[in-house]
């Protein structure tokens, strides 16, 4: 669906909410931490834009690694009675944990002592219940798209309906991890969805989803952070992720193994999945370099002559903002995120499609002249619209919108 962004609510990042439209006491959950990276980065900024507002009532999560929001804002499920269940596969065990988190939370905003709640979905079935019963507004934050990828699809999987037939400790087990009808049925009961590209909007906007309830807010990166350097002697194409075939690796390492290009070097940073070892096997070359996961990735970053990752799903992948910033040209797919602007930035290919691809790779490698041009214009794509400050502002027009949102109280029962 073309121009997904001039249907859903896109806020204004040159303005600020004033603080008359803003809840007076946010309770934020999620299943993951607060401080670190990945989501749990996300959560920090959440959690510390809302604090510097002084609308964060408090903050529900796993783990707390940051000192930015006071710890008595924070309450911790670090020591939780589902560690008991650590045992079991990773799948259901994390689904016990998202069950706990929703339970919490649920218990939470019942005491009355907030007007605002955002989780994350498959995290908060009971607490958007609860909410609804309040007439508290919600807001679900999406970190992917929307479970069904924009598709019509029956409201429960076979798998789900073989589980709904077991009985005993087998169905319980098999009910742990968020099946699709708990998912949708979040959707329905939030008031606003967060979502963090176009191609995630668009996935909602597909099934009929009401572009008044999809709100924008892409994701940041801290531009200070990560910084360009000087660029390899050589041409050096960078990937950064898990090496699994949902972002695209096994057509990264087809299409470079059929250019057979002379000075040039594949950097595959991340953890090597099963799914992906037939593909190496195939495909790997001298010229690519397994360099494993890293804990400095920004090293990596630095470098790279060009960054590639063509996932066929995400909602916005954090490593397309940092290699940006480090002024990468990039060639991805839109449905890694908005940072690329074909042409512009770098080249967008279709997901899937390894033929677009190793022509995208041909042409930065046979222009090297192009490479500093789009770099330099990634970089400033980011200063100018992708920050963390940005994400910020984003969502706290969010937090605005939704208190215009809510939904009179109800009687509803999970």
């Amino acid at each position: 669906m073309a121009g997904a962004l001039d249907s859903i609510q896109v806020p204004d990042i040159d303005t600020n909410p004033g603080p008359e439209t803003l809840p007076k006491a946010l309770l934020y959950a999620t299943s993951a931490g607060i401080g670190g990276t990945g989501l749990d980065n996300t959560a920090l900024q959440a959690t510390g834009a809302a604090h510097r507002r002084g609308i964060l009532g408090r903050a529900l999560c796993f783990d707390v690694s940051q000192s930015e929001v006071p710890r008595d804002r924070i309450r911790s499920l670090a020591w939780h009675p589902v560690r008991a269940l650590s045992f079991l596969e990773s799948q259901r065990y994390y689904g016990a944990k998202k069950r706990y988190a929703d339970w919490v939370g649920s218990r939470e905003l019942a005491t009355g002592s907030y007007d605002c709640f955002h989780g994350w979905s498959e995290d908060c079935l009971r607490t958007l219940f609860v909410a609804k019963q309040k007439g508290i507004p919600t807001l679900l934050d999406i970190p992917t798209w929307h479970r069904n990828k924009g598709k019509t699809k029956p409201f429960e999987t076979k798998s789900e309906r073989e589980a709904r037939a077991a009985t005993g400790l087998r169905a319980r087990l098999a009910a742990l991890p968020a099946s699709r009808q708990r998912t949708l049925l979040e959707y329905d009961l939030a008031d606003v969805i967060l979502v963090q590209s176009e191609r995630a909007a668009e996935s909602f906007l597909d099934v009929g989803t009401s572009p008044e309830k999809v709100f924008y807010v892409a994701r940041g990166v801290d531009p200070e952070l990560y910084k360009p350097t000087t660029p390899p002697d050589h041409f050096r194409l960078l990937f950064v992720g898990a090496l699994i075939k949902r972002k695209g690796v096994h057509h990264i390492l087809q299409a470079w193994n059929k250019l057979n290009l002379s000075n040039a070097e594949l950097v595959l940073v991340g953890s090597v999945h099963d799914e992906i070892k037939d593909a190496l096997r195939d495909w790997k070359t001298d010229s690519v370099t397994l360099a494993g996961f890293s804990n400095n990735v920004r090293e990596e970053y630095m470098r790279a002559s060009a960054f590639v990752f063509p996932s066929e799903c995400e909602g916005s992948a954090k490593v397309c903002y940092e290699a940006a910033a480090c002024s990468l040209p990039q060639i991805n797919t839109r449905e890694a995120g908005d940072v690329v602007v074909d042409g512009y930035n770098g080249l967008v290919v279709p997901p899937n499609h390894p033929k677009a691809l190793a022509d995208a790779i041909r042409t930065l490698y046979d222009h090297p002249e192009k490479l500093g041009a789009m770099g330099s214009a990634g970089r400033e794509r980011i200063l100018e619209r992708f920050t963390w400050e940005h994400h910020h502002t984003r969502l706290i027009h969010a937090y605005a919108y939704a208190m215009t949102r809510a939904s009179p109280q109800v009687k509803a029962t999970p």
